[in-house]
């Protein structure tokens, strides 16, 4: 892989950070950890992320120390907490380990160019030992580096180039509705991908730039949610079409990318590469229809591509979708679940039941679960038919790492301390005001999820 100077030069002094250390020793590995996490690293601004990567470990101690002795000054209040929540997603990582890791909700520049955050992150957070006990706590977690990463293009923020009005609030060519992703600047919402492996970055599709209308099966979304006629969109109606046949043409599918992201695995046999298939759809809700089938479509998506379409094109013009037998794990936050929610599940099941999907761990004994999750669902009115698997606040099983048939998945699981388990002021603090104890202001409002795929064979 071509790497920029930069990134080389900052993967070397992140090595001298830690030390040398087996961690980051991953020649022919045996079993390879893979995980997907909402990070929930959104900000007003890009720049506001930047600058908090930046705060270096000192500055932040301070900060953290006179936020929770309730000494802090009001202008560093906001700052403070913004460190606390990055110095426990940092911990949350530390503790768990994953080898290679997609990151939603890590903002960008809008279209990747720009990696200074990703740097901080690394420099300041995940190489200096955070804690198992949250802000303020001993720091008895090992730092862990990542030499590559990548921060990817998005259509969040990124207004449309023909003066649509997306949104039909009667305002064309504004944001945040009007862009092909909502967001309020053009790289909010982004994902990023670190790896201790090599990313086959030639070799990496992106489609951002697919349309919706070219899927197999897409028709244009109409108002389906018509309990509530106020919500409907000035001189539209229940059964309306949400897009004019112009912008129907032209609208993009995803909200923000779709990525296919090989890594190169050194294994005994030779080297194996696994296809990250990344994506964050948008969430089927806040609407009257039209983002319950962009949510459907943009997962149905993927379920097309390792199906090996002909029809699929990706930005640089290559068509086709995965050839079959190839390794692969479709990550993110998909914002459906299979079983619940206001979604359409059974595009998200079909998925699941799809024999090209590792199916000990779509349907069998792998599926990802924490007892954490069940004990949250017990507290509270859910209904989730199978709380254990549940993998965000809000009561639903959204996050993912599908592995294909071809992988040999030896273990699973979601990182959601119980009460009495390691880790658990991670996602549960008392301390942290109007945070209700367990919100994203202490980390995330969403849970890791990982799997663990053994190369020894």
């Amino acid at each position: 892989m071509k790497m920029l100077k930069t990134s080389i030069a900052f993967a070397i002094s992140s090595a001298l950070l830690i030390g040398c250390s087996s961690d980051t020793d991953y020649v022919q590995p045996e079993e390879v950890k893979i995980a997907t996490y909402n990070l929930s690293f959104d900000r007003a601004t890009f720049q506001d992320l930047v600058t908090e990567m930046q705060i270096e470990p000192s500055v932040q101690a301070t900060l953290v120390t006179d936020y929770l002795n309730n000494t802090i000054d009001v202008s560093d209040r906001d700052t403070a907490a913004k460190v606390i929540q990055i110095r426990n997603v940092a911990a949350v990582i530390q503790k768990n380990r994953p080898d290679v890791l997609m990151m939603a909700e890590f903002n960008n520049d809008g279209t990747g160019t720009d990696k200074s955050a990703l740097e901080g992150f690394q420099k300041n957070y995940l190489s200096v030992a955070q804690s198992i006990e949250g802000a303020g706590g001993d720091a008895n977690l090992e730092p862990i580096s990542y030499p590559y990463f990548e921060s990817y293009s998005t259509n969040t923020g990124l207004l449309n180039e023909f003066g649509f009005d997306l949104d039909n609030d009667g305002t064309p060519g504004t944001l945040p509705g009007d862009a092909w992703g909502f967001g309020f600047y053009h790289g909010q919402y982004a994902f990023a991908l670190m790896s201790k492996y090599e990313i086959d970055t030639a070799n990496t599709r992106t489609f951002q730039e697919f349309k919706w209308k070219d899927l197999e099966g897409a028709t244009i979304p109409t108002i389906t949610v018509c309990d509530d006629p106020s919500k409907f969109p000035t001189g539209m109606v229940c059964g309306d079409e949400w897009y004019t046949t112009a912008e129907w043409a032209e609208i993009r599918l995803s909200s923000k990318n779709h990525v296919d992201a090989p890594i190169l695995i050194p294994t005994k046999d030779g080297t194996e590469t696994v296809h990250l298939l990344m994506s964050h759809p948008t969430p089927p809700a806040f609407d009257v229809g039209k983002n319950i089938e962009q949510n459907a479509a943009e997962v149905d998506f993927w379920h097309q591509y390792i199906q090996n379409k002909s029809f699929i094109y990706d930005d640089s013009g290559k068509t086709g979708g995965l050839e079959q037998g190839k390794h692969f794990v479709m990550m993110g936050d998909q914002n459906l679940d299979p079983v619940d929610g206001d979604g359409i599940s059974s595009v998200m099941l079909n998925l699941h039941n799809d024999s090209l999907v590792n199916q000990e761990v779509t349907n069998g004994s792998l599926y990802p679960t924490s007892d954490g999750a069940a004990e949250y669902a017990a507290d509270k009115p859910l209904q989730h038919p199978q709380p254990s698997r549940i993998t965000s606040n809000f009561g639903l099983a959204v996050d993912y790492a599908l592995p294909s048939a071809t992988m040999n998945i030896v273990d699973s699981g979601v990182y959601w301390p119980a009460t009495n388990e390691d880790g658990r002021t991670l996602i549960f603090d008392s301390r942290i005001p109007d945070s209700n104890g367990d919100s994203k202001e202490i980390s995330s409002d969403h849970r890791m999820v990982w799997i663990k795929a053994d190369f020894s064979n």
